[in-house]
C-alpha cells in the first residue's frame, strides 16, 4: 500500500483527479478518486475512479474499452490534487468526445 499521508482527501475520502493526456497535453477530463482507486491506478496502470452517483469504483473503459494507461500521477503543491498523465485508448468524454472539455463559456 502506498502511503497518501502527503495528499489531502476531503471530508468524504475523495481527491479531484485531472486526466491529461501526456503527448498532445490536452485535458481529457476531471473525475474523483479515494484511496482504494488511487491504489488501485498505482498497481493496474490504469485509471481508476470513485463514482460519486453510484458510490463505486469505477474503472475508466472496464466497459467502452476506452481505457486510460497510466505513464505518471503526480499532485499538486498543496497536495489536494491528483495529475493523471495517460495514454486514452479512445474518447475520454462519455458523449464521444476526445476530451470533457469541448463546451465554451461566454
Amino acid at each position: 500500500m502506498s502511503d497518501f499521508s502527503q495528499l489531502k482527501f476531503d471530508d468524504r475520502g475523495l481527491i479531484p483527479a485531472i486526466v491529461q493526456d501526456r503527448n498532445t497535453g490536452d485535458v481529457l477530463m476531471m473525475a474523483w478518486m479515494n484511496a482504494e482507486s488511487l491504489q488501485m491506478t498505482l498497481d493496474i496502470k490504469e485509471a481508476v475512479f470513485w463514482s460519486r452517483s453510484r458510490q463505486e469504483i469505477w474503472h475508466k473503459g472496464a466497459t467502452s474499452g476506452n481505457v486510460q494507461r497510466v505513464h505518471e500521477v503526480r499532485y499538486d503543491c498543496d497536495g489536494d490534487t491528483i495529475l493523471v498523465l495517460a495514454d486514452p485508448a479512445g474518447p475520454a468524454c462519455h458523449t464521444g468526445a476526445q476530451t470533457c472539455f469541448f463546451e465554451t463559456l461566454e
